[in-house]
This record gives structure tokens, sequence and C-alpha cells, in this order.
């Protein structure tokens, strides 16, 4: 299978800004393929990938948020022929527990509670299809605390 050169490139990203502490070049990177994809006009997958990317790169949580519903919205219209074909280890349904773990924390965040716990529901609904490895506990550690922060006190 040829290597998707696009996911390739959203990986760069990942990699300058969790490995490499480059958030703002990330970021740069980010802009330019969200550019050529054709934005939310693209592959889905991509627009997934790189949208769910670009959330983890902002500075004002509002702009946090609105990518997070990007990438939502875009997991929503793949496949998991896809998904297959693109070489991702995970299936379809392993990808909305993170979306929707970023989506709650997004709206603890700006104080909406309600969404909040709407979210981390949806993402715990659907742990069952993340395994037993270092994705799936980095996954259900952040449900785990999210789970915490939105606890009655």
């Amino acid at each position: 299978m040829t290597p998707d050169a696009t996911m390739t490139r959203i990986n760069q990203g990942v990699q300058l800004h969790h490995h490499q502490g480059q958030r703002d070049a990330a970021r740069d990177l980010f802009a330019q393929i969200w550019a050529e994809i054709g934005g939310e006009r693209g592959d889905p997958l991509h627009v997934c990938v790189l949208a769910h990317s670009m959330a983890d790169v902002q500075d004002d949580v509002r702009q946090e948020l609105l990518w997070d519903q990007r990438a939502l919205a875009a997991a929503d219209l793949l496949t998991e022929a896809r998904v297959a074909e693109a070489g991702v280890a995970l299936p379809l349904a392993g990808l909305y527990p993170s979306l929707h773990l970023n989506l709650g924390e997004c709206y603890r965040k700006l104080g909406d509670l309600d969404r909040a716990r709407e979210h981390l529901r949806r993402a715990e609904a659907g742990i069952g299809a993340l395994g037993d490895d270092e994705y799936g506990r980095l996954i259900k550690g952040g449900l785990d605390r999210l789970t915490r922060q939105l606890a009655p006190e």
C-alpha cells in the first residue's frame, strides 16, 4: 500500500507539536495543508485528522472548539473502507472517543458543563472500540480526568 502523502504531512505536523514543541510551526503546516486539501470540502479522512490535529495547536478555546467540531463532522462522512485504505490502525469507531473527549474538554473550559457531560457520555459509549495499547490508554486516561473535572462538588 502506498503511504497517503497528506496523512504523512499531517503526522509531520503532529511530530513538530508533540515531540519537538514547535506549536507555531505545526499550526503553520496544518494551515498550509488545510488550504491544499480544499478545507472542509476535502477528503473526509484528511479533514477529520487535520482538524483534530489543528484543534490541539489553538490558543483560543473557541477556535479549538471550531476545529474539533469540523473533525467530528468529517468523521461522520467516513467509511471503514477509507480508513483502512489510508492504513489507519484503528477502526472508524475508534476515532470517536478521542473526538468526543476533545469536544467535552472544550465545553468544560467554556463553562458549558451540560454539553461537556454529553460528549463525555458519547466518548465513554464508544470506548470499547479502543484497544489496550498506548493510544487506548491515553484516551481512557483523558476520559477519567474529564470525569473527575466534571464531577459535582
